[in-house]
């Protein structure tokens, strides 16, 4: 595996870092900036919608632009805007920080995703995405608690400083490890790239990346109160169940990348299924530690399985413009994010009980399925028609 992968996957868990841990650090910026806690998570969605923003329009703009001063360009910037954060006192400017971050962290994954892709053989493409999305796995089980816990003992300003450094360091690495320049010979064009977006299967693949991201966050969004309020758990032991969690994440991103390139759609549905069936685990044994523990852990085993196979499988229907419909497939997962938690709240607000957003897991992952399926059927008719 070429060096700069492991790179990428560094400045992923740099960003990562940063659209993790302001979930850990809500009260320290509620009471120095003087917002409610409400308004401070506010601050959360307006990374998802960076994001969900970003992706395609930096993907678009800087399609023609040298991969190693893009990405670099977007590492140096993502820092900067922290430096700008942490120095301010106006939650106006901190809110638009967040969102320009999280419009330049769209952008590099975009970016980030087609270099990987560009730069291992195609037998190694799965295993190679799952190391990049790895970083972010890693910020989710290393970075969340380390930046809380910078957070709570430093204040909030610090860990701002410290992602801001890894930053600087994740460029640094980049400059000196990513090739500069698209590969191929032929130039990027926006209009291949949007004529690319004509294909059916392409979008079934989205909608898989949306449901199969909504299935997982709408329980993992609210699952520190459901192991409090419903499994009974103390406050004490949710970081060790996150912990659980983490560790079956990076269980399954490993297997998945292993097995995304050979059985792409195996992959997905033998993931998604097990996301399904883990989700039904939870919401039945909720009220019981030891099957609602070993539940999470399979949550995110399944849930982060399909990671590679669901960036190669965009890949494989986009190989002749690949930035664009890689682009949008950041964007579906940010859908995903943005979605889950929505859902679980109107089903909370209702009057349900915390399981029911395993329930809700459980519908969005059938659905998942069921676009999995038509792929599948789709591509094999595309197939049956070749000569």
């Amino acid at each position: 595996m070429p060096v700069a992968v492991y790179v990428l996957g560094l400045a992923i868990f740099a960003q990562g870092t940063s659209e993790m841990m302001l979930a850990g650090l809500l009260p320290e910026l509620s009471g120095d900036l003087g917002v409610g806690i409400p308004q401070a998570g506010l601050l959360i969605s307006a990374f998802a919608v960076g994001m969900l923003v970003g992706a395609p329009v930096l993907a678009v703009l800087t399609l023609r632009w040298r991969r190693r001063v893009t990405l670099v360009g977007f590492l140096v910037l993502f820092a900067a805007l922290h430096a700008v954060g942490a120095l301010t006192d106006s939650y106006d400017v901190l809110m638009v920080t967040r969102a320009l971050s999280a419009f330049v962290y769209g952008g590099f994954w975009s970016v980030a995703a087609v270099t990987v892709l560009s730069i291992v053989p195609a037998d190694r493409r799965g295993r190679a995405i799952g190391v990049v999305a790895g970083g972010l796995t890693i910020a989710t089980v290393v970075g969340l608690p380390l930046g809380t816990l910078v957070g709570q003992n430093l204040g909030w300003r610090a860990a701002f400083w410290v992602v801001a450094a890894l930053s600087l360091a994740a460029a640094a690495a980049a400059a000196l490890t990513i090739h500069n320049g698209p590969g191929g010979a032929v130039r990027p064009s926006v209009g291949a790239e949007l004529r690319a977006m004509a294909n059916p299967r392409l979008w079934l693949a989205y909608a898989t990346t949306a449901l199969l991201m909504t299935a997982l966050i709408v329980t993992f969004g609210y699952l520190a109160p459901l192991l409090t309020e419903t499994t009974g758990l103390p406050d004490g032991a949710v970081p060790v169940v996150l912990g659980v969690y983490g560790i079956g994440s990076l269980i399954g991103i490993t297997v998945g990348g292993r097995t995304a390139d050979a059985y792409p759609f195996r992959t997905l549905a033998y993931g998604i299924g097990g996301l399904v069936a883990a989700s039904v685990l939870l919401a039945t044994a909720a009220t019981r530690p030891v099957p609602a523990v070993a539940a999470v852990f399979l949550v995110g085993v399944f849930g982060f399985a399909v990671n590679p196979a669901l960036t190669t499988r965009v890949f494989s229907e986009s190989e002749q413009a690949p930035t664009l419909a890689s682009a949008l497939n950041v964007s579906a997962f940010n859908v995903g994010i943005t979605a889950g938690p929505w859902l679980g709240g109107i089903a909370l607000e209702a009057g349900a009980g915390y399981p029911v957003v395993a329930w809700l897991g459980a519908g969005a992952g059938v659905f998942a399925l069921g676009a999995v399926v038509l792929g599948a059927v789709s591509v094999r008719r595309a197939a049956a028609l070749v000569p």
